[in-house]
């Protein structure tokens, strides 16, 4: 400024000191705590019998959960991949328990939950019995996909809902700021029990067999139904621990949750693992779990519901009650949102043999020159043990009017490229008869 007006700089003069009164550094605003100090690394009950198996962990969210279980056979040199895939065979053959304690769970309570979850959710939650749950899904208030879970009703006013893993938070979030600020005239209590309570899933044509010899109650297939919830006892080596029951698959097999106090999640799991040995069971990782889920055609909040698509985009527009609103819905029938060439969900078959290339974008022409037109991308990939075939989920523009079509996954990064063929996003049982035997 002094030397502009061409004066000394005294004549200038200062600014007005206002605190702080010298430069104060960001990195001096967040303190010393940073990384794993800021957000602590979270296990579950059953970690330690995990690690014992010599598992790789994998991150998800802030919890470690293991890749899969080499060397549980005696399979020599089973590799991560080869385990992965043993794992995958034996839930749609014979029946295997994973460690799903680090789903999101959030218990509500108080005469107003119902139409809570009739606001939050797209689909009607009024109609929810004691004693069932219900899959649900949440919508940001633009019509895009949040998140989604199941919710059961344990009593006449008390309900359990689960969320993904990595959004537990923000729907718990979500729903404090809602009832506080948007709908505090309703009667509606909220708690995060995430780490209150260990949870197994126990998959497979095997399931009910190892089940019976586990709990104190009648789980044939007339007691206890496709999404029915329910209290039992567990047998364990230390006696009875009391636990919840739910029937419901994410594997796409007949399959169970067992929840119990986290403190007895080490004895449930272990008890699972001696009823299911009779029955061929063995213990599968989120490798194995992402394998029998994409096989299955569901969906995951990050790849398919990557913060773009609407529950039609995702195969999940009849869900939508048209008799009632919901946050997003008055949203949806935006132009942009119902377009004929929006990113559809479906299935892809690596044809020729090959192996699906990661990330891949789909296009009609490989070696049309550049810009070549993308219609889509791959979102989740495996190679499937079941189908002894490349599969993948993808998100391709008017997919669900192009099954039987044959286009191409490129990945220019990797240099690949294979003829994949587009169907349907369930591989395995489209009728669903499995989950209801």
């Amino acid at each position: 400024m002094a030397q502009l007006l061409d004066v000394p700089i005294p004549k200038v003069g200062t600014t007005t000191f206002r605190p702080p009164y010298t430069p104060v550094t960001l990195g001096a605003i967040p303190g010393h705590e940073a990384g794993p100090h800021v957000e602590p690394t979270r296990y579950s009950a059953i970690h330690d019998w995990h690690a014992k198996r010599g598992v790789r962990f994998i991150n998800a969210g802030l919890w470690k959960r293991p890749h899969s279980y080499p060397g549980f056979t005696s399979i020599a040199g089973e590799s991560e991949d080869d385990a992965a895939n043993r794992e995958a065979r034996n839930v749609r053959t014979h029946v295997g328990v994973v460690d799903v304690s680090t789903l999101g769970k959030i218990e509500l309570q108080g005469r107003d939950v119902a139409e809570l979850l009739n606001r939050v959710y797209i689909n009607k939650w009024d109609t929810l019995a004691v004693g069932r749950c219900r899959y649900g899904v949440m919508l940001r208030e633009d019509g895009i996909v949040m998140d989604d879970g199941t919710t059961s009703r344990l009593s006449d006013t008390h309900y359990l809902m689960t969320t993904t893993t990595v959004n537990a938070v923000k729907v718990m979030q979500q729903l404090e700021y809602l009832l506080q600020a948007e709908w505090p005239e309703l009667e509606v209590f909220v708690t995060s029990v995430t780490e209150q309570w260990s949870a197994a899933a126990l998959s497979g044509p095997n399931s009910r067999k190892a089940l019976a010899k586990l709990v104190d109650i009648d789980v044939s297939n007339e007691a206890f139904p496709f999404l029915a919830v329910g209290t039992c006892n567990v047998r364990t080596a230390g006696g009875l621990v009391p636990a919840r029951l739910f029937r419901m698959s994410y594997s796409g097999e007949m399959a169970y949750e067992i929840h119990v106090p986290a403190d007895r999640g080490r004895a449930m799991w272990e008890a699972v693992i001696e009823a299911g040995e009779e029955f061929g069971l063995m213990p599968y990782g989120t490798e194995a779990m992402s394998t029998l889920r994409i096989e299955k055609g569901h969906v995951v909040i990050g790849a398919e519901g990557d913060g773009r698509t609407t529950a039609d985009d995702l195969g999940m527009g009849k869900l939508v009650n048209a008799k009632k609103w919901c946050i997003g819905k008055p949203l949806l029938s935006r132009p942009a949102l119902t377009a004929q060439d929006r990113w559809q969900l479906v299935g892809l078959t690596a044809l020729d043999g090959v192996q699906m290339p990661r990330a891949a974008k789909i296009v009609a022409d490989p070696d049309r020159a550049a810009p070549n037109p993308m219609l889509g991308h791959v979102t989740s990939w495996c190679f499937s043990p079941n189908l002894d075939a490349w599969i993948a989920l993808a998100l391709l523009a008017n997919g669900r009017d192009r099954h039987g079509e044959t286009l191409w996954a490129v990945s220019p990064l990797a240099n690949a490229r294979v003829r994949v063929k587009v169907g349907s996003p369930v591989f395995i049982d489209p009728e669903g008869e499995r989950l209801r035997v």
